[in-house]
């Protein structure tokens, strides 16, 4: 992405942290942990490389529209999901905003254009704007009873307020991401 290397390589140290977690998420005793913790371990990656600074390396197109067409297929895979639950539905946004940026890559062949905010980049980011605040406000109250002592779950993939402040941190990079664009 655009911008400067310092904020770009934090990104890039947050998304795979995040990542790294929803790997770990991925051997929860609860199935629907699971099967959340797959995709967004996947978005979480897909964001680290794809928030590498411009200033490092940029791909060539043919790496774009791969990113493309791996999301597009997370796309299909959340819009599926999506019929199970709600927050399979936030997937679904998330890899659509990813198909959108390596598209857009894809067609700057790695320039950055100041043409502006397109009503797509300005959707996605109201989305993702009220998205953050709407988790950081759900995370209280699950940070809130951890510190009581109430853990609900024996593992590191079972705690729900660790899944949310992942969840929180890619929608925080995901901004982060949109506004470089």
């Amino acid at each position: 992405m655009h911008g400067p290397a310092s904020p770009g390589w934090l990104l890039v140290a947050l998304c795979a942290a995040t990542g790294a977690y929803c790997l770990l998420r991925m051997r929860s005793t609860v199935e629907e942990q699971r099967r959340a913790a797959g995709g967004e371990a996947l978005m979480g990656f897909g964001m680290a490389v794809m928030a590498v600074p411009a200033a490092v390396a940029v791909p060539p197109r043919a790496v774009w529209v791969t990113y493309a067409v791996v999301f597009g297929g997370a796309a299909v895979r959340a819009l599926w999901e999506a019929r199970r639950g709600a927050h399979h539905l936030h997937h679904l946004i998330g890899a659509c905003a990813m198909v959108y940026m390596a598209a857009a890559m894809a067609a700057s062949h790695g320039h950055h254009t100041h043409g502006g905010v397109s009503l797509l980049t300005g959707t996605l980011l109201l989305y993702f704007t009220v998205y953050v605040l709407w988790s950081g406000v759900r995370l209280v109250p699950a940070v809130a009873v951890a510190a009581a002592g109430v853990v609900p779950g024996p593992g590191w993939g079972d705690r729900p307020e660790l899944a949310r402040a992942c969840r929180l941190s890619m929608a925080i990079a995901m901004l982060a991401m949109l506004l470089t664009l």
